[in-house]
């Protein structure tokens, strides 16, 4: 399963009650009001859990949450750049 598809479930789960259908990479989460500002950061909290990343508070930004493609890209970034410290 992709990054996009376990973050389309995720999403359809929690905010949808579970039915993904319309939903995909990219659905714009905060303009359809699917995503809010409380829901982003419960998203962070899911994706520093799920992905094992840090999202820093300066990378919680509507850019980086408007659709699951952007979200995909924001987690790929952070787990490269969690690489350099090792």
């Amino acid at each position: 399963m992709t990054i996009e598809e376990r973050l389309v479930s995720y999403i359809a789960d929690t905010w949808l009650e579970g039915d993904p259908d319309g939903l995909d990479e990219d659905t714009p989460l905060i303009e359809l009001n699917i995503v809010d500002s409380p829901g982003m950061f419960e998203l962070v909290h899911h994706l520093q859990f799920e992905y094992r990343i840090t999202v820093p508070l300066r990378e919680v930004t509507p850019d980086n949450f408007q659709s699951v493609k952007t979200i995909a890209t924001l987690i790929v970034r952070l787990q490269g750049e969690g690489k350099d410290w090792l």
